[in-house]
């Protein structure tokens, strides 16, 4: 049975069939689009020590403010990862493994948590996606708030 954390349209985190101990289905959604089409498979000690971490910081406001005010979201991640340096690197958020090494991904605080994202292997299942910027905003709190029930679900199934 999968455990939806959060709203697809927003932010989302699906905990789904544990394949062993270890591994289990997590799928990740963010302004309606699914970010785990090429691997949902996470080892679960891994994915909860990242999530929790994320979290974390997020609460905490840890993460940068807007680096190019008055720009749009789309230009703002073309801007990032053009970079190149360890300027770029700040914006990163939800670096959890495989299971999103398929898409290009950044954060800011903006009043809401803004997450800019992009598939980039052209082996996307939904080609149309290939090339096009897409945004997810969402409440920091709500955000933590997702990642860390997420966790603490799998965390104590895992350890049960």
């Amino acid at each position: 049975m999968t455990r939806r954390f959060g709203n697809r349209s927003t932010f989302a985190v699906e905990v789904g069939e544990a394949w062993s101990r270890d591994l289990r289905i997590v799928d990740l959604w963010a302004g309606g689009k699914r970010l785990t089409t090429d691997d949902d498979t996470a080892f679960v000690p891994s994915i909860c020590h990242q999530l929790r971490l994320t979290a974390a910081l997020v609460r905490q406001r840890e993460i940068p403010p807007c680096p190019f005010p008055g720009r749009s979201p789309e230009e703002i991640f073309r801007l990032l990862r053009a970079d190149g340096t360890e300027f770029a690197e700040r914006y990163w958020l939800m670096e959890w493994s495989e299971i999103v090494d398929n898409v290009s991904k950044y954060a800011y605080l903006d009043r809401e948590l803004v997450i800019v994202f992009a598939f980039w292997r052209a082996t996307h299942p939904f080609p149309e996606d290939l090339g096009k910027v897409f945004t997810a905003r969402i409440p920091p709190d709500e955000f933590a708030s997702t990642v860390q029930d997420a966790a603490d679900l799998m965390h104590a199934e895992w350890a049960g």
